[in-house]
């Protein structure tokens, strides 16, 4: 029962992050809208520009950043022999 729960969430995991142009698009839209702004003006489109600078810079910090960038600390696994 855990393995299929666990499917489920790594499924739905994959996929929340999944968004179509449009529908980023739709989304900032609607949160310009949401901050007061009206469509087919220079506000609107302001809005829309900063928040695609702001996703754009975002991007860019987080390319900077890699976790797996570490140092390799190499240690050396010794195996003894059995004794008799």
């Amino acid at each position: 029962m855990w393995q299929r729960t666990a499917m489920v969430v790594a499924v739905a995991a994959t996929c929340a992050g999944c968004m179509t142009a449009e529908d980023r698009r739709a989304a900032d839209e609607a949160k310009c809208r949401s901050y007061g702004f009206v469509r087919k003006n220079d506000a609107f489109a302001e809005c829309l520009q900063r928040i695609d600078l702001a996703r754009r810079a975002d991007l860019r910090s987080a390319s900077a950043f890699d976790p797996w960038d570490r140092p390799v600390i190499y240690r050396p696994v010794i195996i003894r022999p059995r004794p008799k």
